[in-house]
C-alpha cells in the first residue's frame, strides 16, 4: 500500500507519509467533499420543514425517518460489506443518497414541500447510509496497518471534522442567505463526486472472501464477536443512550433554540461549526497522543458530552454556546479516534464490517424513538427540563460504562490481535464466561 508518491526522486514536501497509501487517500477526499455537504444538509433539513410551516415535533418526525432505516438495515448492511467488495457497496450507497438529497432539493426549491414527502426521502437518506457506514468503516481500517494506525485514523477524522466545521458553519449561512433548498442541492452533489472517488478504490489487498452459511450465519458470527468482547457491548449499550438524548438535543431542540433565542439558523451553524472546530482540536492532540490506556482515556472524554444540552437548556449567550460546543467536540474526537484505534487493533479484518454494523446498531438503535419524542417531551415537561434530562443521562450512562473492568484496563498494543488470530483475545474469552 505504499504511495506512488513515495517514489525514489519525488520531491519530499510532495511525499505521503508511508501510512497514507491510495485507498487511505481516496477514502480521506471522499469523506471531506461528504462532510462537507451533509453537515449543511441536517441544518437544512431542519429549516425546511420550519419553512414549511412544521413546528418541533414536524422537525422531530423528519430526523426520526432518517434514523429508523439505520436501525432497520444496519446489520444487513454490514453482513453485506463483508461478503461483497466494500468499495462497491459504498459506491450503490452514495448513489441512492445523492438521488434522495437531490429530489429532496428539488421539492424544496419547488415550494411546498410535504411533510409525507419530506420523511419519505429522509428515509431512503438513512436507507443508503445503513449499508454505507459499515462498508466504509471496515475499508477505512483495511487500509492501514502497523503501529501508525492510530496517528492514520487521527488524520482521516481531522479532514473529515474540519469540512464538517465547514460545511456547518457554511450550511447555517447558506440556509439564512438562499434558503435551505439549495443547500440540499449542494449534498445531492457531494455525493455524486464522493461516489465517483470511491468507484476507484483498490481492494485488491483484501483476502478473498469465504462464502458464508447465510446472511444469518454471518450475523451471528457477527454477534459472538461482540459478546465476548466486554468493552465493546458496554459501550454500545452507553452510546445507544447517549446518541439518543444528544441526537434529540441536536436535531430538535437546538433549531428552535437557535430561532427562538439566538438569532436564527446562522449562529446556530456556527455552533454546529465550533463543535466541528473542537473535533478537529481534539484530533490533532491524537496525531501526537497514544494513550496507554486508550479506552479509559475515551471514555473518561465523554463526560463533557452533556455540556452542550445543559447550554441549550439555561439558554446561555451564543458565544458561551459556542466554547462548550467546541470543548465537547474537542474530548469526543479523543473517544473517536481511541475507539477506531482499538477495533482496528482486537477485531479481525473479516468481521471489521459486521463488528462495525453492530456498533452503529447499538449507537443509533434509540435515535428515532428520541428524535420523534422530543416534541411530545417539550409540550410535556418543557423544553429546558427536557434538555436537563438530556445531560444528566448521558453523565449517568458515561459513568455507568466506567464500571466495566476491560474499558479501564484494555491497553495499546503494538501488534493488532487482528493480524495475530482471528479469533478473540484471551482475556476477551475469559472475560465472556457467562454471557452465554
Amino acid at each position: 500500500m505504499t504511495s506512488t508518491s513515495d517514489a525514489p526522486g519525488t520531491p519530499a514536501r510532495l511525499r505521503r507519509p508511508g501510512w497514507a497509501g491510495r485507498n487511505y487517500s481516496l477514502l480521506t477526499a471522499a469523506a471531506v467533499v461528504t462532510s462537507l455537504g451533509a453537515n449543511g444538509s441536517l441544518i437544512a433539513a431542519a429549516f425546511a420543514v420550519l419553512d414549511a410551516g412544521g413546528d418541533g415535533g414536524d422537525v422531530g418526525l423528519v430526523a426520526a425517518a432518517r434514523t429508523l432505516p439505520l436501525v432497520l438495515f444496519l446489520l444487513v448492511g454490514g453482513a453485506v460489506a463483508d461478503r461483497f467488495p466494500r468499495h462497491r457497496v459504498m459506491v450503490a450507497a452514495n448513489a441512492l443518497n445523492f438521488l434522495s438529497q437531490g429530489t429532496f432539493a428539488v421539492l424544496v426549491l419547488a415550494g411546498d414541500p410535504r411533510l409525507w414527502q419530506m420523511m419519505l426521502l429522509t428515509a431512503l437518506g438513512g436507507t443508503g447510509q445503513a449499508f454505507f457506514s459499515p462498508a466504509a468503516e471496515g475499508m477505512l481500517m483495511s487500509s492501514v496497518s502497523g503501529e501508525q494506525a492510530g496517528r492514520a485514523f487521527a488524520v482521516f477524522r481531522i479532514a473529515m471534522q474540519g469540512a464538517a466545521l465547514g460545511g456547518a458553519a457554511l450550511g447555517g449561512a447558506l440556509v439564512a442567505a438562499v434558503g435551505p433548498g439549495w443547500v440540499l442541492a449542494v449534498d445531492a452533489a457531494a455525493f455524486a463526486v464522493a461516489a465517483a472517488l470511491r468507484s476507484f478504490l483498490d481492494v485488491s489487498h483484501v483476502p478473498p472472501r469465504v462464502p458464508g452459511e447465510g446472511l444469518v450465519a454471518d450475523l451471528r458470527e457477527g454477534w459472538r464477536e461482540v459478546k465476548g468482547r466486554p468493552w465493546l457491548w458496554g459501550i454500545v449499550v452507553q452510546f445507544s443512550l447517549a446518541n439518543a438524548v444528544v441526537g434529540a438535543a441536536d436535531a430538535v431542540y437546538g433549531p428552535l433554540v437557535a430561532r427562538d433565542s439566538l438569532g436564527g439558523p446562522a449562529p446556530w451553524g456556527l455552533a454546529l461549526g465550533a463543535f466541528g472546530a473542537g473535533t478537529v482540536a481534539g484530533a490533532l492532540l491524537m496525531t501526537r497522543w497514544k494513550p496507554r490506556r486508550p479506552l479509559f482515556a475515551g471514555t473518561l472524554c465523554i463526560f463533557p458530552l452533556a455540556l452542550p444540552s445543559a447550554a441549550l437548556a439555561v439558554p446561555v449567550p451564543v458565544v458561551a454556546l459556542y466554547a462548550v460546543m467546541f470543548l465537547s467536540g474537542a474530548t469526543v474526537e479523543v473517544f473517536g479516534v481511541s475507539w477506531m484505534t482499538v477495533l482496528h487493533q482486537e477485531i479481525p479484518e473479516d468481521k471489521l464490517s459486521r463488528v462495525s454494523a453492530y456498533d452503529w446498531f447499538g449507537s443509533v438503535s434509540l435515535l428515532p424513538l428520541a428524535t420523534a419524542l422530543a416534541g411530545p417531551a417539550e409540550d410535556a415537561f418543557g423544553r429546558s427540563p427536557a434538555l436537563w434530562g438530556c445531560a444528566g443521562l448521558v453523565v449517568a450512562v458515561t459513568a455507568a460504562v466506567l464500571l466495566v473492568p476491560d474499558v479501564r484496563n484494555l491497553t495499546r498494543r503494538t501488534v493488532p490481535v487482528a493480524a495475530r488470530t482471528a479469533r478473540p483475545s484471551a482475556d476477551a474469552e475469559r472475560s465472556a464466561g457467562g454471557l452465554g
